[in-house]
C-alpha cells in the first residue's frame, strides 16, 4: 500500500523510513511559529526550568493579532516578546505592521515544500498551500516545543478531495471551501490530514489555493495539503534570499527536490470530488461555519459593517476583486467598509496599483496589516444587535468582541458588494 502525504511528511521530520496512519511519532519541526502568544508561551517555558531555547534558528515570531498595541496590557505584552527575541537570538522577528504570521511567512520563504511546521496559532494548517505540513498545536506543547526541539504527533488518516474544472466568473475558493464545510460539517474532517487534488486546483492562482488550507481549521483538520508545482517553486526561490536564516536549498531544483507527493495507491477514509463549474457564492450564516447556504437565501439582509482582510482572504488579488466590485461606486449610508491588507507588502502592491485609492474614494477605511477585528480584541468591534459580513475564517458567537452581534462569512467580492448596497449582495448582479 502506498503512502499518503502526511504519513510521508511526519517521516521525514522523526527520522523514520516509513509510517502509518494511527502511530505515535516523536516529530521534529523545521519551523515553530509564534506571534502575540509568545510572552505568555515563555512563561510557561520558564516553568519547564530550562533557560534556551534548543533551536532557535527554526523561531519565526510575528506580533500581528492586535496591532498598533490597543492598550497597555497589549504594549507590555510586545515588549515582553521583544526581550525574549533579543534574549533568545530569535532572528525570524517580524514586527507590529508587517502582516499577519501565515502571510508574512510564506512571503519570507520561512515555510519550505514537505517541511513540518507547528504553530501556536490553529491556522498553521494555512502552510499547507506550499505542499508543507502545517499544524497547530497548544501554548504548552510550543514551549516543550522551545525547551526540546521534538513533539509525539499521531500520524492522521487522510480524506482525498477532487475539484474538478473551472470555477465560474463571482465564484472563488472561498466559495468551495464554505461549500465543503458546509456539506460534511465543521467537524467533518476532524483530526485528518486533508488532501486537494485535480485540475480544479491545478488551475487556480497561488493565492486562491492559500485560501483553501488556511479555512481546513474549520473543518477540524490536522493539516491540509495542495501538490506543490512549478508556480510554488518560482513563489518560492524568488523569495529564498530574504530568509535569515539559511535555506537548505537555493533554487528551484532543490525545491524540487524537497517536495513531497502522495502514492497513487495511497489510503484515504473518503474522497469526495466537486465540480468546481457547479459552484456559487456561499454565505456562512451565524454562528457556525458550517451553516452555508447559497447566496440567494441571505440576499437582502442588512448589513452594518463590512470586513475584508485576515489571513484567509487579506490579499492583493482579494482587494483586487473587491475594487472590482466597488469601481465607480460608494460605500452605502450607514454601513462601514474596512479593509485590512494581510500584509505590507500586500499594501505596498495595491498601493502601487491604485487600489487603496479606489477604496478610499469610495469610503472604506483601510487598516495596518495584521488581525485586525478577526479574533475580537481589536479595531472593528462590531455593536451590540449590528450584522458583520467578514471575508475571515469564523463566525462563532462574540468572535469579533460583541456576542450579541451576527457575522456572515462570504469572499470578498460578495463583502464588496454588500458594503456598497448596505445588504449581503450576490457580485455577479453589480458586475453583470
Amino acid at each position: 500500500m502506498g503512502k499518503t502525504f502526511a504519513e510521508k511528511a511526519l517521516a521525514r521530520a522523526a527520522g523514520r523510513t516509513e509510517v502509518c496512519a494511527g502511530e505515535i511519532v516523536d516529530a521534529q519541526p523545521d519551523v515553530v511559529l509564534s506571534h502575540d502568544n509568545t510572552a505568555a508561551i515563555y512563561r510557561l517555558f520558564k516553568q519547564i526550568g530550562v533557560s534556551r531555547v534548543k533551536h532557535p534558528e527554526r523561531l519565526c515570531i510575528t506580533l500581528d493579532h492586535a496591532v498598533p498595541a490597543p492598550t497597555t496590557q497589549h504594549a507590555q505584552n510586545h515588549a515582553e516578546v521583544r526581550r525574549f527575541v533579543e534574549e533568545q537570538g530569535v532572528l525570524h522577528f517580524f514586527e507590529v505592521g508587517r502582516g499577519i504570521c501565515h502571510q508574512v511567512l510564506s512571503e519570507e520563504a520561512c515555510v519550505l515544500p514537505g517541511q513540518l511546521i507547528l504553530g501556536a496559532d490553529s491556522h498553521t494548517t494555512h502552510f499547507g498551500w506550499l505542499g508543507a505540513f502545517g499544524a497547530g498545536v497548544g501554548r504548552s506543547e510550543v514551549a516543550a516545543l522551545w525547551a526540546t526541539g521534538e513533539l509525539w504527533l499521531r500520524v492522521p488518516e487522510s480524506i482525498k478531495v477532487v475539484l474538478t474544472g473551472a470555477l465560474p466568473f463571482g465564484v472563488t475558493t472561498k466559495d468551495f471551501c464554505l461549500k465543503l464545510i458546509g456539506d460534511l460539517g465543521q467537524d467533518g474532517g476532524l483530526y485528518a490530514s486533508v488532501e486537494f487534488h485535480g485540475d480544479g486546483i491545478e488551475r487556480l492562482s497561488l493565492e486562491s489555493r492559500m485560501v483553501i488550507p488556511n479555512m481546513m481549521a474549520e473543518f477540524g483538520a490536522k493539516t491540509a495539503y495542495l501538490p506543490p508545482d512549478e508556480a510554488v517553486f518560482e513563489y518560492l526561490a524568488q523569495r529564498l534570499p530574504r530568509r535569515k536564516v539559511p535555506a537548505p536549498v537555493n533554487d528551484q531544483a532543490g525545491l524540487r527536490q524537497m517536495a513531497i507527493y502522495p502514492d497513487a495507491d495511497a489510503n484515504y477514509v473518503a474522497t469526495y470530488v466537486y465540480d468546481a463549474s457547479a459552484l456559487e457564492p456561499m454565505v456562512a450564516c451565524p454562528h457556525r461555519v458550517d451553516n452555508v447556504v447559497g447566496i440567494s437565501a441571505v440576499r437582502g439582509v442588512r448589513v452594518q459593517q463590512a470586513f475584508l482582510g485576515t489571513c484567509t482572504n487579506g490579499r492583493l488579488e482579494d482587494i483586487a476583486a473587491a475594487c472590482e466590485v466597488i469601481r465607480g461606486r460608494k460605500v452605502a449610508k450607514g454601513t462601514r467598509f474596512l479593509v485590512i491588507p494581510a500584509s505590507s507588502e500586500v499594501l505596498r502592491e495595491a498601493t502601487a496599483r491604485g487600489y487603496i485609492a479606489e477604496l478610499l474614494d469610495a469610503g472604506a477605511m483601510i487598516g495596518v496589516p495584521g488581525c485586525g477585528p478577526c479574533m475580537g480584541n481589536h479595531m472593528g468591534v462590531p455593536a451590540v444587535g449590528e450584522v458583520t459580513i467578514s471575508s475571515a475564517n469564523r463566525n462563532f458567537r462574540g468572535r469579533m468582541g460583541t456576542r450579541d452581534s451576527e457575522i456572515y462569512l462570504a469572499s470578498p467580492a460578495v463583502v464588496a458588494a454588500s458594503a456598497v448596497t448596505g445588504y449581503i449582495t450576490d457580485p455577479r448582479e453589480l458586475l453583470g
